[in-house]
């Protein structure tokens, strides 16, 4: 669907440098997806992957996330193999409900109560994300989180356009449960892709 360089926004790796691959198609269909344009695989051109490294090397990048849309409705062995040819790191976001493909350095797992994970992604997760939209999203994130392995980091993350309101509710419960931590899309704050 897009592809360009600039920050992470999320997580683990927010703030450091990263090129980002953004695939189209998703069958998940979150209400609150902030990308749903890309949702439709047919309605974006495809690229060589060569080309698509080319770009890359056009910067300083040392990290690629590849996101969607949800990438893993796409086979991810050819393009991630030749992306760390190119000594690059590979990152994906996914929400985990189609098989995992691609060599990968870190595994970021959303999972969505639309269309919950494949139970083989759990394992591989170096990084759960939940979005919080409301109080019972704790729940569900508590069932990811004894699924996912011990080392796996665990973050809530305010849906956007009400992280006004749920903000405060994150706050509560990561004091109470300090196995979370919270992550801010902190790329929307400082208005840049």
């Amino acid at each position: 669907m897009e592809h360009f360089y600039t920050i992470q926004g999320e997580g683990f790796h927010q703030g450091k440098a990263a090129y980002f691959i953004r695939l189209g198609g998703c069958d998940v269909g979150c209400v609150w997806c902030d990308v749903k344009e890309s949702w439709d695989a047919e309605k974006h051109e495809k690229m060589q992957i060569a080309d698509l490294i080319s770009q890359v090397k056009t910067t300083n990048a040392e990290i690629v996330v590849i996101t969607g849309g949800e990438p893993l409705m796409h086979n991810l062995d050819e393009l991630t193999k030749k992306l760390k040819s190119a000594g690059l790191k590979t990152h994906i976001e996914t929400s985990g409900a189609h098989p995992l493909s691609g060599t990968w350095d870190w595994v970021c797992l959303s999972p969505k109560k639309f269309k919950a994970p494949l139970s083989e992604i759990l394992p591989a997760a170096n990084e759960l994300k939940i979005v919080v939209y409301n109080r019972s999203d704790f729940e569900w994130a508590e069932k990811y989180a004894t699924l996912v392995s011990a080392p796996c980091k665990l973050y809530l993350q305010p849906e956007w356009d009400r992280s006004t309101e749920i903000i405060p509710s994150i706050v509560n419960y990561i004091q109470d449960n300090p196995q979370w931590e919270l992550s801010l899309q902190i790329h929307k704050y400082i208005q840049v892709p």
